[in-house]
């Protein structure tokens, strides 16, 4: 990923510009990105705050990881996208929802979160995993 990228929410009220290399591409299969994606898992981006050019406005809903630290989760007030996540414990990150980029061609996952939690059908053969938080 190593040129400019763009993306937002479903209805185009939030927009994103990166303009920084992501220090992780990641796929976490925690329940609680389970829940937030309304899938298996939730594929981010981890790059740092100031590699990212917000437009628009984020509801925060303030949800709280296994550690019992908070992680902010942040979407569309207009069309509930979910579009980021930020916790407070790693202070200048921003983790942006892949999903919500304009071209997520060059999105390549390379660790998975959260294994022990995954859902029975998910294979990601390639991509090794850890069963919880990394490190």
């Amino acid at each position: 990923m190593t040129k400019e990228q763009t993306g937002g929410c479903l209805c185009g009220a939030v927009r994103y510009k990166i303009t920084a290399e992501p220090f992780m591409q990641a796929v976490c299969h925690c329940k609680n990105c389970q829940r937030q994606a309304g899938s298996g898992w939730s594929m981010i981006l981890g790059l740092p705050e100031d590699g990212v050019e917000i437009t628009g406005s984020v509801q925060t809903y303030v949800d709280h990881g296994t550690s019992g630290g908070e992680v902010h989760r942040q979407f569309c007030p207009t069309c509930g996208s979910p579009v980021f996540t930020r916790v407070p414990a790693q202070a200048g990150w921003i983790f942006v929802k892949a999903g919500s980029l304009d071209d997520t061609s060059s999105f390549n996952p390379q660790i998975q979160f959260w294994t022990a939690s995954k859902q029975h059908w998910i294979e990601i053969p390639d991509v090794p995993g850890v069963p919880g938080n990394p490190g």
